[in-house]
């Protein structure tokens, strides 16, 4: 790939998704489009990216977007973050909700593992209150990550990877040598195609709002934006969860880290009062 061609893939990376390109990386740009490439019948990625110049094509230049952006998640990842979500979020909004279902959003949901192990955490989740409703919502910006995370269906090697065997028995059925996560799980999620640069003012208020491996990989100058609109679909109780070492500041007048320090931002109802 040519300096032209790294320039064109962070400037589309940019503003279709927000997504920063790591062109001082190119063995990783390549092993992205690689892939790609093959499933587009392109004989190499020069060929492809010549397509993008050449054919504009909307579908194409989205099927690379998709590719740059990061995909990688794993089942429980960040275990005391889904300890806490369970033993002390979940239950204390289940006492404040009575009525009204809890909404959960995973809001870059890759494969759906992130999705699937909130909603084994709701149901292990101690003292709810009894008839507690969940809404489970897994979205993401590739339709074919989407395709999995609905599809349930995960490999050895994937369902090793974070998933402790008592919830692997317990929640999915062995298929061959896969493992599907069982119909009653599965059924509790609805999935959608979502771009987080989009307006998302439409999509409601949501208790619980997961925005995991996706900051980390974003424009720097469009980090803020994301995180903000995401925080303003939160009620006064609500709860954002971001990955660690993610930079909050963007944040801070909206949002107060938990205690604990694992990624969980809590609304502040008195900051919220005092800036109304």
């Amino acid at each position: 790939m040519t300096p032209e061609d790294m320039d064109l893939l962070a400037a589309l990376g940019r503003a279709r998704a927000g997504v920063r390109v790591e062109t001082e990386k190119p063995y990783l740009i390549e092993s992205r489009l690689a892939p790609l490439a093959r499933r587009e019948g392109y004989d190499s990625i020069d060929a492809l990216i010549g397509a993008l110049r050449t054919k504009r094509e909307e579908r194409l230049i989205w099927a690379v977007v998709e590719a740059l952006c990061r995909s990688e998640t794993t089942f429980f990842r960040g275990r005391e973050t889904f300890a806490q979500l369970r033993d002390q979020i979940l239950p204390a909004l289940s006492h404040r909700r009575l009525e009204a279902p809890i909404r959960i959003w995973s809001a870059a949901c890759a494969t759906g593992q992130e999705v699937y192990s909130m909603a084994i955490a709701a149901a292990e989740a101690p003292g709810l209150v009894t008839g507690t409703r969940f809404e489970f919502f897994g979205s993401d910006l590739s339709e074919r990550s989407l395709e999995k995370a609905q599809a349930g269906i995960y490999t050895q090697f994937e369902v090793q990877r974070g998933l402790p065997i008592r919830m692997l028995i317990k929640y999915f059925e062995n298929q061959d040598d896969t493992w599907a996560i069982s119909p009653r799980i599965r059924q509790m999620v609805r999935w959608k195609r979502i771009n987080l640069l989009a307006d998302l003012s439409a999509m409601g208020r949501f208790d619980v709002i997961l925005l995991r491996n996706v900051l980390g990989g974003m424009d720097a100058s469009l980090r803020g934006q994301v995180a903000r609109s995401l925080a303003a679909l939160l009620p006064d109780d609500g709860v954002l969860v971001l990955d660690t070492e993610d930079d909050a500041s963007e944040i801070d007048e909206l949002l107060t880290p938990a205690p604990g320090g694992r990624g969980i931002y809590l609304r502040d109802p008195s900051i919220r009062a005092a800036a109304a």
